[in-house]
């Protein structure tokens, strides 16, 4: 791939191709996390795209030059053709990474997805005991069968990372969690903040971990990191709504990544259908090489010219790209805003606030160690 025209008065930019597909195949979730990634408006079972679909998204990414794809939903093995889509991502020459709550999988399974061409497993744990996890994932029984299924991995010899989503909740709970993901023979531990778009924002009240908190948080990280280099790689960033620099999310708009909801929508990180007004080409009406390259939602925000001030003038603004357009415009409207988490937005100081305060003022959320109040989608 050689030129792209990116639109918008933006001159003519080298475009890469990318590396990596996140693959929604469902929306599907016998979970309810309160800080759910997928959209307020969930796609029907009926209205997903069918295997064959599925399987000529995956020769197309692997023909644009994408290396690997992350099969995630919902939940993606709710899915009873995962087999045949496993399968299909692995004759393409993808490196296929599996995004499970690992609650409705069996061991046959798990097996059946190996021989199929599976090459690694991510899953996701709530907390690091039965009562704390079952609460925030609202599914009873949920955390035993996740431990039942990690063992699995171990068997099949398939490399696990576990991803532990953090907050007010669980946060003061992180040593427990670590010593669990070391516990399960995890490669890597990846210790996620919460990120405020979408059903999350719908929790931040119950959800935003106080300043206390994150700083004990990040000590306890920084020394696990140490104590165990070499057995099991940690992840860990501050939390945004407690930073003053904006991170490079997903390496740039449209840059090395790109999404596929269950219903064939293309998108430019996963959650930018939180962007009112921002249409996206579909799978089902363009080839994917195209909408990479000319779909006026990737270009949207691609590169600096699409900057304002104080971005567009800013020495950092190649190193972070502006952070991240979702939370720009949850928070303040204006997806082309500079990021609040920046400390040159004028909106810095209220994130800041609401950070400081780890909860919002009127929020029915009672003080840390009480039975704090979510909101769930069923």
């Amino acid at each position: 791939m050689t030129e792209a025209n990116l639109g918008n008065g933006q001159a003519e930019r080298a475009l890469k191709p990318p590396l990596a597909m996140l693959a929604e195949l469902t929306h599907r979730c016998p979970l309810q996390c309160p800080y759910c990634s997928n959209p307020l408006e969930l796609t029907r079972r009926s209205d997903e795209l069918e295997t064959e679909e599925w399987a000529d998204v995956f020769r197309q990414a692997a023909a644009l030059g994408a290396l690997q794809v992350h099969l995630s939903g919902g939940e993606p093995t709710a899915r009873k053709d995962l087999p045949a889509l496993v399968a299909a991502a692995h004759g393409c020459g993808l490196y296929t990474n599996l995004i499970t709550a690992g609650v409705l999988l069996s061991r046959d399974g798990l097996v059946e997805l190996a021989a199929q061409g599976l090459d690694h497993v991510q899953l996701s744990i709530q907390d690091s005991e039965p009562v704390g996890a079952e609460r925030i994932g609202h599914l009873q029984g949920g955390h035993a069968r996740k431990l039942a299924f990690a063992a699995w991995v171990r068997e099949t010899g398939l490399p696990l990372t576990v991803n532990a989503v953090v907050h007010r909740q669980n946060l003061d709970h992180l040593e427990d969690i670590i010593a669990l993901a070391h516990g399960l023979e995890a490669h890597r531990l990846e210790i996620a903040h919460v990120q405020y778009y979408g059903w999350a924002l719908q929790n931040r009240a119950a959800l935003m971990p106080t300043p206390e908190q994150v700083e004990r948080a990040s000590a306890v990280a920084k020394k696990a990191r140490a104590d165990l280099r070499g057995k099991m790689v940690i992840d860990y960033v501050v939390p945004d709504y407690h930073a003053r620099r904006p991170k490079r999310c997903m390496d740039g708009w449209g840059n090395q990544f790109f999404a596929v909801t269950p219903r064939g929508r293309v998108l430019p990180c996963h959650a930018a259908e939180t962007i009112t007004g921002l249409g996206f080409s579909s799978v089902r009406e363009r080839p994917l090489a195209w909408i990479w390259e000319h779909d006026e939602a990737f270009n949207k925000f691609r590169g600096v010219e699409w900057m304002q001030e104080p971005c567009r003038s800013c020495e950092f603004r190649e190193r972070d790209l502006g952070g991240c357009r979702c939370q720009a415009f949850a928070l303040t409207g204006d997806a082309a805003a500079t990021d609040p988490v920046c400390e040159f937005s004028q909106h810095h100081e209220a994130l800041t606030a609401v950070a400081a305060g780890g909860c919002e003022a009127g929020s029915e959320t009672e003080l840390p160690g009480s039975e704090s109040r979510f909101v769930y989608r069923r």
